[in-house]
């Protein structure tokens, strides 16, 4: 009888130790239910379904253009199922390094274009290309300097070894 009150009583008390250290943690991104991450997963699944199915009918809609009209259009399909996909990983999984993803894509489906419209410039196809590829630049260097300040603290957390060799 005196093990069975002694059992019980450890069982209560590691019980209470439980629920008290439960109690005591904090909560994190990570310690989420898994039935709410796989709504994530299905939700952005479902989202990934979409803009597939959306870029197949921009790309469908091309098909009965002609010449460089088609390219366009094929180039704008492209660039937009590119963005909208960046896009939804900026939804879903929201960082630094997403967010700066979306810009360039969006940047280099703005550079798709306009070459393809500059086909269309007969007369400056050199000079129409030329500008487009100093917007580019111009967009990309924009971007560098609006995120060195995460790339700078990405490279120091980065790695402590040296890549270089020394000779002793």
């Amino acid at each position: 009888m005196h093990i069975k009150l002694l059992s019980i009583a450890a069982a209560v008390a590691l019980a209470f130790a439980g629920v008290a250290q439960a109690q005591s943690t904090t909560t994190t991104t990570a310690d989420k239910p898994r039935a709410e991450t796989k709504v994530d997963r299905k939700a952005k699944k479902a989202d990934d379904e979409r803009i597939e199915a959306d870029a197949k009918a921009a790309k469908a809609k091309c098909g009965s253009m002609k010449g460089n009209e088609k390219d366009i259009c094929q180039a704008e399909a492209k660039a937009n199922e590119k963005l909208a996909k960046a896009e939804n990983e900026q939804k879903y999984e929201p960082s630094e390094r997403h967010a700066r993803k979306v810009e360039e894509v969006k940047a280099e489906g703005k550079y798709e274009v306009a070459k393809e419209r500059c086909e269309s410039n007969k007369d400056g196809v050199h000079d129409c290309k030329k500008q487009a590829k100093a917007d580019y630049d111009k967009a990309k260097a924009e971007i560098k300097s609006k995120h060195a300040k995460s790339d700078a603290k990405r490279n120091r957390t980065a790695g402590t070894g040296s890549t270089t060799s020394t000779n002793r």
